[in-house]
């Protein structure tokens, strides 16, 4: 059974991150390290990470591919399960990839939002859901970094993240379709925070398809002051 590191980017995560490391904590399956790599928070992020327990990376260059790439080249174990700093892995969501990681070099599961009401979790679980299979059968499997796996070794030949604003991870998972096989996993499941609907759903909907459809500029890393 491979031993796992889960990384988690961070920045400005006090309020989210808390419930995240706790998700970690109910894993059935324990990952062997937790990093959280810090991007330069003006809370209180750092502190909650090392009382956790977690092992804390600054990263100075700011933007999600150099805090996930900083991780990667850190990690140390066979296989990298990636979330965010917003969201909740199941309890079996390291077990779920655990058992499917024999001959694959990457693998993903399905997400929906918490904090909304019923029955839009539900919804979300199942509209994206959808859209995964669809980005499956046209040979393009979505990738997103809230909700995958890959093995260390693999991602390290293909030169890990791209240094890019946004869609970084689904680079990494073409990357790695490229070098081995890419499983689905629905029962690896998280839920994530629907702050990223704050804009509404249109503009959260036209953000993801222009990311989608290769646009690696302007995702969530416009917030940034």
């Amino acid at each position: 059974m491979p031993e796992f590191t889960v990384i988690i980017p961070a920045w400005n995560e006090a309020k989210y991150l808390p419930a995240t490391l706790r998700a970690l904590e109910r894993q059935t399956y324990a990952p062997r390290e937790v990093i959280v790599v810090d991007n330069l928070s003006r809370d209180d992020t750092p502190g909650i990470a090392q009382a956790w327990g977690a092992t804390l990376l600054t990263c100075e260059k700011r933007g999600v591919a150099h805090a996930r790439q900083m991780g990667l080249e850190h990690a140390r174990t066979p296989w990298v399960a990636t979330t965010d700093a917003d969201s909740h892995p199941i309890p079996e969501w390291l077990g779920y990839y655990n058992a499917a990681t024999p001959g694959r070099a990457a693998l993903y599961g399905p997400m929906r939002f918490f904090g909304l009401r019923e029955p839009y979790p539900l919804l979300t679980h199942v509209s994206y859901s959808a859209f995964l299979h669809v980005a499956r059968l046209m040979g393009k499997p979505n990738l997103a970094g809230a909700n995958m796996a890959y093995s260390r070794k693999a991602a390290l030949l293909v030169g890990g993240y791209a240094r890019v604003e946004a869609y970084e991870d689904v680079i990494l998972g073409q990357a790695l379709g490229e070098v081995g096989e890419v499983a689905y996993v629905p029962g690896a499941l998280v839920e994530t925070s629907a702050r990223r609907l704050d804009k509404g759903v249109l503009q959260f909907a036209w953000r993801h398809v222009r990311n989608v459809t290769g646009h690696t500029r302007g995702y969530f890393d416009e917030l940034r002051e």
